[in-house]
């Protein structure tokens, strides 16, 4: 997107662009202070400006889940969400998922049950099930395909998708 630096009123006037606004986000674990235009959406924030490219973007609309983050431990569409309305929240993406260099019990899970073909919507499979699972509501595998429903995966993988979800969610039911 090219630089906005003015815009020219019905009357001829020179219009400044509106002011960057100050943010304080803990991304991934890392307290950060970002400038940032009132227009930038999170994905935008968190691929262009801090590099966290696991984050997809794949529709831009909301309708495919690749760009699925948590905000606050809830998962959210990082596409839809100006960065300004998230003013100090904590955000985790794919990257911050893992733990003291052991792999997150899903990652693990989508390795171990093979639940990615592209890999494009994983980061995004990924965060949602971590929501998912974090919310509570998933009790059955129908219970799982209708929570999950929102992330979409071109290639298929569905089965193996929902079997590493139930794997992790086996996993943290049995860890403290």
């Amino acid at each position: 997107m090219a630089n906005v630096t003015t815009a020219t009123g019905p009357r001829g006037e020179t219009i400044a662009p509106p002011a960057k606004i100050s943010i304080k986000l803990t991304i991934n674990g890392i307290r950060r202070e970002l400038d940032v235009a009132p227009w930038t959406t999170l994905l935008d924030l968190l691929r262009d400006r801090l590099d966290l490219t696991g984050t997809k973007k794949g529709c831009d609309h909301g309708q495919c889940g690749a760009c699925t983050v948590l905000v606050d431990g809830r998962r959210i569409n990082s596409c839809l969400t100006l960065a300004v309305m998230k003013d100090g929240a904590d955000i985790t993406t794919i990257e911050g998922l893992a733990r003291d260099g052991a792999l997150h019990p899903l990652q693990q899970a989508f390795i171990d049950h093979d639940a990615f073909q592209c890999g494009y919507c994983t980061p995004g499979q990924i965060c949602s099930a971590a929501g998912m699972i974090a919310e509570g509501k998933a009790k059955t595998v129908d219970d799982i395909r209708e929570l999950m429903s929102g992330n979409i995966c071109r290639c298929a993988a569905y089965p193996n998708i929902v079997a590493a979800i139930r794997q992790a969610m086996g996993q943290q039911a049995a860890s403290p």
